[in-house]
């Protein structure tokens, strides 16, 4: 996996999901048509880019221009979105890391990273880029099945911070990512008023 310099600050993590139209001849793709992937430098995080086989090939100043400056870049195929599903099930780790990219709260950020590792393991996930921010480094992944493009930051765990991370994933895939509920308190040891007659 290569791993490119960027010095641009970015959220920790970002989902995009794939164009279902190219970005250059605004044509629509069809279901498995080759199609190049681009994701270029944005204002504060990256901008996803999906350009037929033609654009791609063509010498326009302006795919040139992204060309040139693209943080990263892979070939693809095109899949025709699947219908979702809904269902009552059980959590996958899939479903939570997207929920806790929604929440985007710090604390999590290792979590993110974890179920990152098991959905690429899993081949859930494709590994396409590792890009170098200062002292941090942003991984770039790419759904599988929908083609969305996933940044996660790496918190750089050690291995004695392993095992602690791995539990609170456990956690949340049997009790999900909403605040726990307060425990009881202790009832009053001060005497109750007097009533006032």
């Amino acid at each position: 996996m290569r791993a490119r310099q960027n010095n641009m600050a970015t959220n920790d993590w970002n989902i995009q999901t794939r164009a279902n139209t190219c970005q250059g001849c605004q044509q629509k793709f069809e279901d498995k048509q080759a199609c190049h992937t681009l994701l270029v430098p944005a204002e504060e995080n990256y901008l996803r880019m999906d350009l037929c086989a033609g654009c791609w090939a063509k010498d326009e100043p302006a795919i040139l221009a992204h060309k040139t400056t693209c943080l990263s870049q892979w070939q693809g195929h095109y899949e025709k979105p699947v219908p979702i599903v809904d269902a009552i099930k059980k959590e996958n780790a899939e479903e939570l890391l997207r929920r806790l990219i929604a929440l985007g709260e710090a604390r999590h950020k290792a979590s993110c990273f974890i179920l990152a590792v098991m959905l690429e393991r899993k081949r859930i996930l494709k590994s396409r880029e590792s890009i170098q921010q200062g002292e941090g480094r942003t991984l770039v992944y790419e759904h599988a099945r929908t083609g969305e493009v996933i940044t996660i930051i790496d918190p750089h765990l050690r291995f004695d911070q392993l095992a602690e991370v791995q539990a609170e994933v456990s956690r949340l895939l049997d009790h999900g990512s909403e605040p726990e509920t307060p425990a009881a308190t202790e009832p009053s040891l001060e005497p109750a008023p007097a009533d006032a007659n």
